[in-house]
């Protein structure tokens, strides 16, 4: 789920780049600081806009570099345990399959595919449900539902682990096809 959020925050501008428009040099640092911060209450940081910065710096005591007042939105991305979500799968292999949601990616492992025999086919790079021959391939859309959620470190990727074998959940196809 993306959300937006006011935030509020103290920006320090180098004394090298005084010269340049204090706007645009809050908006970098804002931007370097939390994009691609991840954080347990407020999700995954995607992009900062509208960014406000309060004309009445202060220089504190030992550091030659003004500090100033930022307020700006941040958008963020929330995965939430039991949410459905749509995305196209990016890497298919033996152990599952990989799939974009937002601006991460969640895990689908084979046993998780269907409620059916699912085996992956390496010469075709598609995994294919034994008894109703069903197959998923590369780019194509899947709507799964999300099982469990661990941000990561900074060193460590997100991880988001997903589930197709339930009602309404799969590859797009498979579901309009059924009806």
């Amino acid at each position: 789920m993306f959300r937006i959020y006011r935030l509020r925050d103290i920006v320090r501008i180098e004394p090298s780049r005084i010269t340049k428009p204090l706007e645009e040099t809050a908006f970098d640092e804002i931007r370097k600081k939390y994009e691609g911060l991840r954080d347990r209450n407020l999700g995954i940081v995607v992009a900062v806009t509208n960014v406000k910065v309060d004309p009445m710096g202060i220089i504190p005591l030992g550091d030659g570099a003004p500090h100033y007042r930022v307020e700006f939105d941040a958008l963020t991305y929330v995965p939430i345990i039991n949410e459905v979500v749509e995305g196209p799968i990016e890497v298919l292999g033996r152990m599952g399959l990989t799939v974009r949601i937002g601006p991460i990616e969640g895990f689908i492992h084979i046993s998780q595919v269907a409620d059916d025999e699912v085996s992956y086919d390496p010469a075709r790079n598609v995994v294919i449900c034994k008894n109703s021959k069903r197959f998923a391939s590369q780019g194509d859309m899947v709507r799964a539902r999300i099982t469990s959620i661990s941000l990561g470190t900074p060193q460590r990727p997100p991880r988001v682990s997903m589930t197709m074998r339930q009602p309404y959940l799969g590859k797009i196809e498979w579901l309009t096809r059924s009806k």
